[in-house]
């Protein structure tokens, strides 16, 4: 779902992952102290709904997201969206587009957002200097490739209900890693975001988050997520039937 070049505090090892989980670098984290002493750097705010940039627009820079959530899709001819991500602070947002002349996808603020646009140019120079700068680009274009591999393998083999339970668990995970609580946290996405992600409609969506309710897994008001029994979750994604 994402991919990071500023780690925070690791996943435990002994934690389950969800199959939907952002295959993203933990550790050998570069300081924004360190990156700013080599490349300069735009701070930019976006106020929700607002484009971070647009697919057909020159490709300049990568983005580092400091704060807020923002979401990345693509368009097709009939003016359709797809959800291919969902990112948030610590995430490098750009790399999809790296060698191209051109933005590959649409990302968009879901929320009020901090942003440090890095100049391309100027990183690959920055690279140079600094080798585990360069490492965390390789680990951030090999982790958007496993990703979508990741989420492709779980939208072909599981169910509505097991898709959305691990999503949750998902998002749970990178709260974690970040210090914030994996039992309670708010969704900035909608529900149709969620579907669009997931391949499912946003009825489907809301049907699954009923029945993980009903069955005492979390508990869900509007957008604010309480996970009530996280191995209940685990259980639904290993152990549920199809859905049909």
């Amino acid at each position: 779902m994402n991919a990071a070049v500023i780690a925070t505090r690791p996943v435990s090892a002994n934690k389950q992952r969800s199959p939907l989980a952002a295959q993203s670098p933990a550790n050998a984290a570069i300081r924004l102290e360190d990156l700013r002493a080599l490349v300069p750097v735009l701070q930019r705010r976006l106020e929700p709904g607002q484009h971070l940039y647009r697919a057909g627009q020159p490709f300049h820079a990568l983005y580092l997201v400091n704060s807020g959530f923002l979401k990345t899709c693509l368009i097709d001819e009939d003016g359709r969206e797809q959800v291919t991500g969902f990112r948030m602070r610590g995430d490098l947002i750009g790399v999809e587009s790296i060698g191209m002349p051109v933005h590959a996808c649409d990302a968009i603020a879901l929320d009020t957002c901090g942003v440090w646009e890095l100049p391309y140019p100027e990183m690959l120079t920055a690279c140079a200097r600094m080798p585990e700068l360069q490492a965390q680009l390789t680990a951030a274009l090999a982790a958007e490739i496993r990703s979508d591999r990741t989420r492709m393998l779980a939208m072909g083999t599981l169910s509505a209900e097991q898709r959305v339970a691990a999503f949750l668990l998902d998002v749970a995970a990178r709260h974690d890693a970040l210090g914030f609580s994996a039992r309670h946290f708010v969704l900035r996405m909608s529900r149709a975001d969620i579907g669009s992600y997931l391949a499912l409609k946003h009825e489907t969506v809301t049907r699954a988050l009923t029945r993980l309710t009903q069955q005492g897994c979390i508990e869900i008001e509007w957008r604010e997520v309480r996970i009530l029994d996280a191995m209940a979750l685990r259980a639904t994604i290993h152990n549920d039937p199809r859905l049909h």
